[in-house]
């Protein structure tokens, strides 16, 4: 007993070795059940919204199609989608708009995201192990041009969807977090609606945490672009731009810092607010003064995060495609043709093989009765909670890893002990011995 107390105690006095909890407390019940409920919202959403169907896309595109690469077709007229044209050949994608802008041909904007973007991550999970460390990040390029894709075609689609992911991801968001700050300081963990409760009250620093930056961004931005405007003025124009160019490059190296800072620091604006229970600007002001401070052990901590998170997140994979898998193959041996029904497979026609990359199929659409279609979409239905729970498992471990990475940075930076985390309790007796403050110079 004193020896594995003794190894515990010198594995902790790595701090880094903390990230490895997270796998634990990702797979809490109470986060995976928030976690999944906003999977469940964010893409309801998306299917509503979808009932346009406005992304051009080639007449009976796949979903295999639309998770393929892009730059897959040599022609312009070969690419599955818009988003695809658009990657590949941007300057030919009003050309692929024309073409194939049909009534009931095209696509919904989520969808494509949906299927494009969680291609584009497995794949960079895969490229991650193999060290294909190019591969990892032009995966990581593709989604954000898929983003600005979405932007930049279908704007305000976006900014409503967008902008309603944000709040639903404050409030799981933000309740993940903090159930993952006082189980990592004090060992406590706060129940559903306790949870949901806090972030309920903070959502508005939750939600504007991830806006200072873009907002920042934006005015300075902005003042480049007026700068632009004055340089159309006949003559003067010229001098003007010229005389408040180093202005306008002081303001760009601010974007730059900013978005870096945003890049690396984006995800300890949440656990901030569940530690410090904080304003969002503050929140953000913390992210940006540990990633300038401690770069490198910044993106020491990083690094570690995302091998461990690919790993753990290909297991948890694996687990639900070995569950499919075993349960398909059982089920097979029991499943025989029906003649009466001319079905090649009764099985196949209702649940398709599931593939590791693939788990998810849809029926093969070829029933006959009313019976195998009601089964295949009662099994489709399952097939997308268990795949939501995967997700939710990835939504669960970043901000559980990243609420750690914040405490630890936290350590290095501030010198603030892990365990110190500000509590109701904390917030009630400060507030009245403030009160009490307030008296005694009202007496005085």
């Amino acid at each position: 007993m004193a020896g594995e107390n003794q190894l515990s105690e010198f594995f902790d006095s790595f701090l880094f070795t903390k990230i490895f909890k997270s796998f634990r407390m990702a797979v809490q019940p109470t986060k995976l059940i928030i976690a999944f409920a906003a999977v469940s919202v964010l893409c309801l959403l998306g299917w509503i919204m979808d009932i346009g169907k406005t992304v051009p896309a080639r007449q009976q595109v796949t979903v295999a199609q639309i998770r393929s690469l892009p730059g897959d077709g040599p022609v312009v007229t070969e690419h599955p989608t818009q988003l695809h044209c658009y990657l590949a050949e941007p300057e030919n994608v009003k050309e692929y708009a024309q073409r194939h802008s049909k009534p009931g041909q095209g696509i919904g904007v989520f969808a494509t995201l949906w299927y494009f973007g969680s291609a584009r991550f497995t794949e960079a999970v895969l490229s991650l192990f193999e060290l294909r460390l190019r591969n990892v990040i032009l995966n990581i390029w593709y989604c954000a041009q898929a983003v600005v894709f979405s932007f930049s075609y279908h704007l305000i689609y976006s900014i409503i969807y967008f902008a309603a992911a944000l709040a639903v991801i404050s409030v799981s968001g933000g309740a993940i977090c903090r159930i993952a700050a006082l189980q990592f300081a004090r060992q406590e963990k706060p129940g559903l609606l306790e949870s949901l409760k806090f972030s309920s009250k903070r959502f508005v620093s939750f939600f504007t945490a991830p806006l200072v930056p873009l907002g920042i961004i934006v005015v300075f931005g902005l003042c480049i672009f007026i700068l632009g405007l004055i340089a159309n003025i006949p003559r003067a124009g010229e001098i003007i731009m010229a005389i408040g160019l180093p202005a306008a490059l002081f303001a760009a190296v601010l974007i730059t810092l900013v978005l870096i800072g945003a890049a690396a620091g984006a995800g300890l604006c949440f656990p901030a607010i569940g530690f410090e229970v904080t304003d969002g600007f503050d929140a953000i002001s913390r992210a940006f003064s540990y990633v300038y401070t401690r770069p490198w052990r910044m993106g020491f901590y990083t690094v570690i995060a995302m091998f461990y998170g690919a790993m753990c997140y290909l297991f948890v994979r694996f687990f639900a495609f070995l569950t499919l898998f075993a349960a398909h193959h059982f089920l097979q041996l029991g499943v025989w043709t029906d003649s009466s029904t001319k079905s090649v497979n009764k099985l196949v026609v209702i649940w398709p093989e599931p593939h590791f990359v693939d788990m998810i199929r849809a029926p093969a659409g070829e029933s006959v009765i009313w019976s195998e279609w009601l089964a295949g979409v009662l099994v489709y239905l399952l097939l997308l909670v268990v795949f939501g729970l995967v997700v939710s498992f990835v939504i669960s471990f970043y901000f559980s890893t990243n609420t750690i990475i914040y405490a630890l940075m936290r350590k290095h930076v501030d010198d603030t002990a892990l365990e110190d985390i500000y509590t109701e309790f904390e917030a009630q007796q400060q507030l009245k011995t403030e009160d009490r403050g307030q008296k005694t110079e009202d007496r005085i």
